[in-house]
C-alpha cells in the first residue's frame, strides 16, 4: 500500500501566507481572495480550509508573518558596535533598506489600510506599533543611561519624534522608492541621532 502524503501544515501555511503577500504587492488587497491566494499558492479552494477556515483568519495570519520575520531578525543581531553604530542598527531592522524588507512592509502598509475596517487586523496592527514605540523608546532610554544625551532631551518627546522619523521613512520609500534608499535612511538616522547628543 502507498503510504500517504505527510504536509507539514506550518510551512504550508508560510506557503499560503507568501502566496497572498504576492497577490498583494502585484495586484492590491482587493485581489486577495481566498480563490486567487489558493491559484497563487498552487492548491486548491478546498485545501486552503485545511489551513485557515476563513479569509480574516489567512489574511490575519500573513500580517503577523510580517511582524514575527522582523521579530526574528532583531532577536538574532548581535550588538558589537559602538553605542550609536548599535542603536542605529536595531532601528535599520525597522527599515525597508533590502528587498527583502521592502516587500515586508509594502505589505504591512496595505494591511494597516484594511485594518481600518477589520477589527482583527486592527488589533495586530496596534499591537506591533506599541512593539516599534517601544523599541524606539529603547534607544532613547538608552543614550539617557549612557549619558550621551543632552542635558535638555525631554525622553517622551524625542521618543514620539524617532519614532514618527522611522514610521515616516519607511512610508516614503514604500511611496517614493525613487527618491529613499537606503543609503538616505542612513544618513538621516545618523544625523537624527547625533542631534541628540551632548
Amino acid at each position: 500500500m502507498p503510504m500517504p502524503k505527510l504536509v507539514d501544515h506550518d510551512k504550508q501555511r508560510v506557503l499560503v501566507a507568501e502566496a497572498a503577500w504576492r497577490i498583494i504587492r502585484r495586484d492590491g488587497m482587493e485581489q486577495a481572495s481566498v480563490r486567487n491566494i489558493a491559484e497563487e499558492a498552487g492548491v486548491s479552494v478546498g485545501s486552503m480550509r485545511h489551513y485557515f477556515s476563513t479569509q480574516s483568519e489567512l489574511l490575519r495570519y500573513a500580517m503577523n508573518l510580517v511582524s514575527e520575520r522582523v521579530s526574528h531578525r532583531v532577536q538574532k543581531m548581535s550588538f558589537t558596535g559602538s553605542p550609536m553604530d548599535n542603536m542605529k542598527c536595531l532601528l535599520l531592522e525597522f527599515l525597508p533598506n533590502t528587498e527583502e524588507k521592502l516587500a515586508e512592509m509594502e505589505v504591512w502598509y496595505a494591511f494597516t489600510a484594511r485594518s481600518k475596517t477589520d477589527p482583527r487586523l486592527k488589533e495586530l496592527a496596534n499591537t506591533v506599533y506599541d512593539e516599534l514605540r517601544q523599541a524606539v523608546g529603547s534607544v532613547i532610554t538608552y543614550l539617557i543611561k549612557l549619558d550621551l544625551s543632552r542635558p535638555d532631551l525631554d525622553k517622551e518627546l524625542e521618543i514620539e519624534r524617532l519614532y514618527a522619523l522611522v514610521d515616516g521613512l519607511g512610508i516614503h520609500t514604500v511611496l517614493r522608492p525613487d527618491q529613499m534608499n537606503a543609503k538616505l535612511m542612513d544618513d538621516v538616522l545618523t544625523l537624527h541621532l547625533a542631534s541628540l547628543c551632548r
